[in-house]
Formats: C-alpha cells, structure tokens, sequence
C-alpha cells in the first residue's frame, strides 16, 4: 500500500526507501521473578517508525505471537492512521512476546514495569506516547506510567494514553473506536444515499468495537438486523436492539442466545446477506478472494484492521462497493487518546461532553476530507477508497518530511 501511495502522488523511489522501515526498533529482554520463585526471560519490542509530524503515538500489545516484524509494520500503519487523523503524532507500536493469561496479577505488573524499566529513556509526553492494545487495558497503562514516575520523578500523565479514569483517562476511550466506525459510517452514508436512516446494517464481532459500533448506528437511525461473535451469528429482519443482544452476551457468552432473534447464522453467512452496510470488526481476513464475489453489501466499514484482503478490495471496489478503510473508520481510538493527553497536558480541563464532541467533530472531518481528495485527486472508479486515504496519509508525512528539511 506505501508503495502504491508513492506511485500515485508520483514522487521519487527514495521517499519509498525513506519511510518502509522505522526510523529506530529497540528490543528488550525483561525478567521477570515468577510467583514459584524461578525467574523468566521476555523479549519485548518498541518501534518507532516515523517522527516528522510529531511523537511517536501507538499502543502496547501483550500477545505470544508477537514478532519484531509485526511491531514494526503496526508502527508504519500508525503513522498513516495518525496523519489521516490530522494529530500531531508520528507512528510507534511496541509489543512483549507473553500470554498474559497464563500471569498472576503481580507477575503481569513486574512484566509491565519491567518494560517501561526497559524503554524509559526512549518514551516521554513529547517523545513518544504509548497506550492499550491486543491484551492490555487501563490498569496496565496505570501500572506502566507509575514506573515511569518512580524512575524519572516526573508525574507525567500524558507519558501514556488509555489510562484509568483517575488517573487522567476519559470515559470516551471506551468507545471511541466503535463511535468512530458509526460516524464514518454516517458521513459515507449521506454521501452516497443521502442518509443513514433506514439503512440495514450487519456487524461481525461483537466485542468492544462491534457493540459500540452497533450501538451508535442503532441511535443513528439505521437497522441493525444481524450481528455475530466468535460462537455464531442472529438475524432479524425487523432490527436488533444492540444493547439487549449485549446484555445476554454478557450474561450467556454469546449473541446466539439472544431469544428475539429470527434465526441463528454463522459468521460467513453474516458477512453475505444482502445489507446496505458491513462493518467487519472481528479479526482481520475475513473478506477473501473465496467469498468477495458472494459480498453484497454496498458499503464496507472496516472495524478491525485489515478484514479485507489487498485482493478483495480491488475486486469490490471495481464493481463500485465503498469500502471506509481501517486506517480512517477505526482512527477513533487514537483520536481519543491525543484528546486524554491534550487534557493530560491541560490539567485535566475537558470534560466527558468535550472529549465526545471533539471526537465526532474529528471522525466527521477526516471521513469527509478522505471523501472528498478521493474524487478530487483520483478516479473513483479506478482507484478505491483505501488508495485515497493512504495517498492522503503519505502526503501529509512527506510534506512535514520536506518542510524538516529530511527531503
């Protein structure tokens, strides 16, 4: 995708050279005393891919697979994802090799210290700002910025982003994500019918992003008629009410107890059924060159990163299917954290209110500015959505590269 964004603006070979690989990855081992008394050895990684436009911005994961090539790809996503945004940050992405469900409470805490012992010196409010991702949550980020209180004697809240409400952070994070996959929604909606009003929707995955994706599409004034989980899918013609299917999921582990429902479906039948709307915010590869000639929904919203293969995009995007990009729908969660840390900054100055509102204004402006260089700058018939954003995404960078004097 960077390579095809620089042969669309038309700029030289070397600016590809410049920005596929991080400006800096730092690997860390980090030991950690387990419980029984042994000590174990974890390989942790931060990648810092891209600075022009401001600090390093993108979150932590925990996760055994984790590898210093997916930290280091995620980074560069993070650049585009932020520069799309219009925040004021560079790309970064760390990650630990680590199943933190096999941790006690205090192993996960030494392991969390541990890391930012490691990174301290390569981290800061101004330098590089890091947050929650894949198996990580506020308490964590809590424990993180403490370490780096006891080690620099600097209590700096806005050194990390997704943080407890007491400690700085803002309700809006929770749902931000899925706020903005709604607003995205809505903004492409209007342009492309008028309106969201009516409209039938269908969401995979109903974790955070899903549900509150669901949600707000629901108060919007489309019809939510099918959503899924890992265990299987529901449909109903006549609409679903998000937070009732919500409810049993909590109480039941899953959606597919939901009573209400017409009939159960499964994921793949989900993502086939003739809606206006699907927003994929499961895992990534669900829309494949095996099932995208059977896709018929005319607008895709991306809730998960990268649920549309390279291939499957092209082919929807020729036979005039709008597919929103993950770098652009699901940008509400950086979105948030660059206002938690403005407000870190402030001294906590924005209220709940604010933080939503700015937030929407933000989803509502990008989504439209995407829209609307798209038609602009490309052929909408040739070229998709996707291209339009990272094209977009690169020449912001480039242009900050250039006024830096690094070009």
């Amino acid at each position: 995708m960077l390579h095809h964004a620089i042969e669309l603006l038309g700029y030289d070979e070397s600016i590809y050279d410049m920005l596929r690989l991080p400006e800096r990855v730092i690997e860390v081992k980090i030991p950690v005393r387990m419980d029984d008394g042994s000590v174990r050895v974890f390989i942790g990684w931060r990648s810092q891919h891209n600075s022009a436009l401001g600090p390093y911005k993108g979150g932590i994961r925990f996760h055994p697979g984790v590898t210093m090539e997916e930290v280091e790809a995620l980074s560069m996503m993070m650049t585009w994802k932020n520069a799309l945004a219009g925040l004021p940050y560079g790309g970064g992405k760390g990650g630990v090799r680590v199943d933190p469900h096999t941790l006690s409470t205090r192993e996960l805490e030494q392991l969390s210290r541990g890391y930012i012992r490691a990174l301290y010196k390569y981290i800061g409010p101004d330098t590089d700002i890091p947050a929650p991702d894949v198996y990580t949550n506020p308490q964590i980020m809590a424990w993180m910025m403490d370490e780096y209180y006891r080690l620099t004697g600097e209590n700096a809240f806005a050194v990390i982003t997704g943080k407890p409400k007491q400690l700085g952070g803002l309700e809006t994070r929770v749902y931000s994500t899925g706020f903005g996959v709604a607003v995205a929604a809505r903004e492409t909606a209007k342009r492309m019918w008028g309106g969201l009003e009516g409209r039938t929707v269908a969401v995979q995955g109903y974790g955070n992003v899903g549900y509150y994706a669901a949600k707000f599409l629901h108060e919007m004034g489309a019809i939510v008629v099918a959503v899924s989980d890992s265990h299987g899918g529901i449909y109903s013609s006549k609409g679903l009410d998000p937070d009732e299917v919500k409810q049993v999921k909590n109480k039941t582990g899953s959606v597919i107890n939901y009573e209400k429902a017409e009939r159960r479906i499964s994921n793949e039948e989900l993502l086939e059924l003739d809606v206006d709307i699907l927003v994929p915010a499961a895992i990534e590869d669900v829309i494949t060159e095996e099932n995208m000639s059977r896709i018929k929904a005319k607008l895709i919203v991306e809730g998960a990163n990268g649920p549309v293969t390279a291939e499957s995009d092209q082919y929807l995007s020729r036979k005039g299917v709008v597919i929103v990009p993950d770098i652009l729908a699901n940008a509400g969660g950086v979105i948030a954290s660059h206002i938690e840390w403005v407000n870190n900054r402030m001294g906590g100055w924005v209220s709940e209110e604010e933080a939503r509102r700015r937030l929407e204004e933000k989803m509502t402006r990008n989504t439209v500015e995407v829209w609307d260089f798209w038609h602009r700058a490309l052929e909408p018939g040739k070229h998709s959505m996707r291209d339009a954003a990272y094209a977009l995404a690169v020449k912001r960078v480039v242009e900050a590269m250039r006024l830096r004097g690094l070009i």
